[in-house]
């Protein structure tokens, strides 16, 4: 299988993606992109896959309860441009990704009906990432659909996965103080903590919470009736767990369950990137260039974590192997 092109509006995503996987990068607002800039990537004659992932904030259990409707419906429309474009460029692949809340939402059953009406034969489930080795506890909606038959997503026990843990993941990775860079890997970057901060991870405990800490040093918004539910936050992960869900913000301590397990400090950047499993080597901004944590914490906490993708390719080329296997 070989990636082509990718295309995103976010223009930082072009060095890690051309330099990384070897493919063209266009920056193009999805709602823009015409059929034949796709069609100009296809060999002639070749199995075509269109994957797409419309921007999975808008479907989170959070945002669900609390964006507007009409805020909603203006990232909802993402998903029907990429409909729009399947159903124009008709491969014979498609498969997307998203959070398990945008299977409830009329506009996925809009999307389902319209791969079915162009011939689509298609499968779609929730799947618990930690169960495909990935160290972390994400659930993900997968869909697959194909113009030849059936298809469904391998499962675990069918590519031999194992569970792996924070331990198992962050090995051999450098010790770091908070505020420190790493000197062989600059991505291996931890952000500087206040004093007040450095006084509250030091009192957290592995898989705890601000609840944990002595009343001094609990934010005041924790200690009124309303902050009282936000119990994820400012938290210690677990050496022989996986990881809490990556998010954009997971370089800072007070965004979520992101303490280190063990040293004072939340986790780096790199850290955060072998969570989402990319491999070591991965490089997100240019040698000559100073790493900015937030745009870069953006592309990890928003990419599909690479063992999924590769479960999913996996998947298709097991679909087609078994196609062409049945018409010999």
């Amino acid at each position: 299988m070989k990636v082509k092109a990718g295309v995103d509006l976010d223009p930082v995503c072009q060095y890690p993606y051309e330099h990384n996987n070897g493919s063209k990068f266009l920056e193009e607002s999805v709602t823009d992109l015409q059929p034949k800039e796709i069609c100009g990537f296809y060999r002639k004659g070749c199995l075509r896959l269109l994957a797409g992932c419309a921007p999975c904030q808008t479907f989170s259990t959070y945002n669900m309860k609390a964006r507007s409707k009409e805020d909603k419906d203006k990232k909802w429309f993402l998903l029907l441009e990429f409909a729009r474009l399947v159903r124009e460029i008709q491969p014979e692949f498609v498969t997307m990704e998203n959070v398990p809340g945008l299977e409830e939402q009329d506009v996925f059953q809009t999307f389902l009906k319209t791969l079915r009406d162009a011939g689509y034969h298609v499968s779609h489930q929730v799947v618990a990432c930690a169960e495909y080795g990935i160290p972390q506890h994400r659930h993900r909606l997968v869909l697959l659909a194909s113009k030849l038959g059936e298809i469904h997503l391998l499962t675990p026990k069918e590519i031999g996965a194992k569970r792996k843990t924070v331990r198992q993941a962050f090995r051999g990775l450098p010790h770091l103080r908070h505020g420190e860079q790493s000197k062989q890997d600059p991505l291996h970057q931890s952000s500087k903590l206040s004093d007040m901060n450095l006084r509250r991870i030091r009192a957290s405990k592995p898989g705890g919470t601000w609840r944990d800490w002595p009343r001094e040093l609990v934010a005041d918004c924790h200690k009124k009736e309303s902050g009282n539910t936000y119990g994820s936050v400012y938290g210690r992960m677990e050496w022989d767990q996986p990881a809490p869900t990556m998010t954009t913000q997971f370089f800072g301590f007070g965004n979520g369950r992101f303490g280190h397990p063990e040293e004072d400090r939340a986790i780096s950047l790199r850290e955060g990137a072998i969570i989402q499993s990319f491999p070591r080597s991965y490089q997100f901004s240019k040698p000559d260039e100073p790493i900015c944590q937030k745009n870069i914490g953006r592309l990890i906490g928003n990419a599909v974590p690479v063992k999924l993708g590769e479960v999913i390719g996996r998947s298709l080329v097991a679909h087609v192997n078994k196609f062409y296997t049945k018409k010999r």
